[in-house]
């Protein structure tokens, strides 16, 4: 099997571990650990604070809340992501809205922002899809204009930049993921970055229930998304790699474009010339062009060759639970319908040797061929 992501783990990763549990950095915030990963990560995005938490929805979760998001505020939200970016406005009780995705990148459509901006709207969540950041210099423009809040969603972004500037450096918060399968990996785990003092004292207080002084006083309804040292010895340990992961992921998708570029049928990844995508998973869309769906293609790939694939996101528009809320707003998002019954990523770990890239290739070049 050719499974769709392996993490990369090493002895350097382990030795780092097992240290930071010899130093009894088992739970809490304390040890060496976790403020070096913070601080060498803030610094590496260009941003004062790194506040790390344990997964990359609680991160985006505790950003929502810092923000001062009420209940029955809006939250404009990349319609095709992961439900985690939404599901951040709705356990805070403010309403996701669904902006569309454009058809270039797949990233949310900058263009239609302004016009689902409405009286309840307090936030925007763009999010940096499968490693191509969205314009933030234009999306910025839209939030100051309406004085809105902007957390970006770098899950899948770690080392993507807009004309030279890193994702994650352009909101007032941004969100990753340390999730098994992104750029770099502490197995579950998340990281906010900002350059505003008084947000990382308050991300600060609401990763760790709020205590104050004295210890047992709380002021916040709070919540508990420490990470522990020890993880954050492995992020450390991953993070210190992480140019030659990106060179990495750049160089799989760059061979995957060798030999897929001339199928008739797929749209592949772009670089727009003002990005640098950092290639998380390498997505593409199966067009009729190609012969078969892209439904029979991920079965064809599976029981023909064993190589494992994952489809694009269901949108944000098209979630039960999110479409029951009080005050919620349809907003149709056409494209990302479609890149729902469309899109699929294939195999993306960052050590793929060309000979796998090569026979992943060519299984789509044979189901292709197959169909005429």
């Amino acid at each position: 099997m050719i499974p769709v992501f392996d993490p990369v783990i090493s002895e350097d990763e382990i030795e780092a571990v097992v240290a930071a549990l010899r130093r009894g950095e088992v739970s809490g915030t304390f040890g060496e650990a976790l403020p070096a990963f913070e601080q060498e990560f803030a610094e590496y995005v260009g941003c004062k604070h790194g506040i790390a938490v344990n997964s990359g929805s609680s991160a985006l979760q505790i950003a929502v809340a810092a923000a001062g998001i009420d209940p029955g505020d809006e939250v404009l939200v990349s319609a095709s992501t992961n439900i985690a970016t939404g599901l951040a406005a709705y356990h805070n009780g403010a309403v996701p809205i669904s902006i569309d995705s454009e058809p270039i990148t797949w990233n949310m459509d900058v263009e239609i922002v302004e016009e689902l901006i409405s009286p309840r709207t307090k936030a925007i969540i763009p999010v940096h899809l499968y490693g191509h950041p969205v314009d933030m210099d234009a999306l910025m423009e839209v939030a100051e204009k309406h004085d809105l809040v902007v957390i970006e969603d770098c899950a899948e972004s770690h080392g993507a930049t807009v004309r030279g500037r890193m994702t994650g450096s352009f909101g007032d918060m941004a969100c990753f993921s340390f999730y098994a399968n992104k750029v770099i990996t502490t197995g579950e785990g998340g990281m906010i970055t900002t350059n505003d003092d008084e947000l990382a004292e308050r991300l600060r207080l609401l990763r760790n229930l709020g205590f104050t002084k004295p210890r047992f006083w709380h002021e916040v309804p709070a919540f508990n998304f420490r990470m522990p040292g020890y993880v954050a010895a492995l992020g450390l340990a991953q993070f210190h790699k992480i140019d030659h992961i990106v060179e990495q992921k750049r160089r799989v998708a760059h061979t995957y474009n060798k030999y897929l570029a001339d199928i008739p049928g797929l749209q592949l990844p772009v670089e727009l010339e003002w990005a640098k995508n950092v290639y998380w998973m390498y997505a593409l869309v199966v067009k009729p062009e190609f012969g078969v769906s892209r439904d029979q293609l991920v079965e064809t790939l599976w029981n023909e060759a064993e190589i494992q694939t994952r489809t694009f996101f269901c949108p944000m528009n098209q979630q039960p639970f999110f479409q029951q809320m009080e005050g919620y707003r349809d907003a149709p998002c056409p494209v990302a319908d479609e890149l729902w019954q469309t899109g699929l990523y294939l195999p993306s770990a960052w050590n793929l040797t060309e000979e796998t890239i090569k026979l992943v290739s060519d299984a789509i070049r044979a189901a292709h061929k197959a169909a005429q």
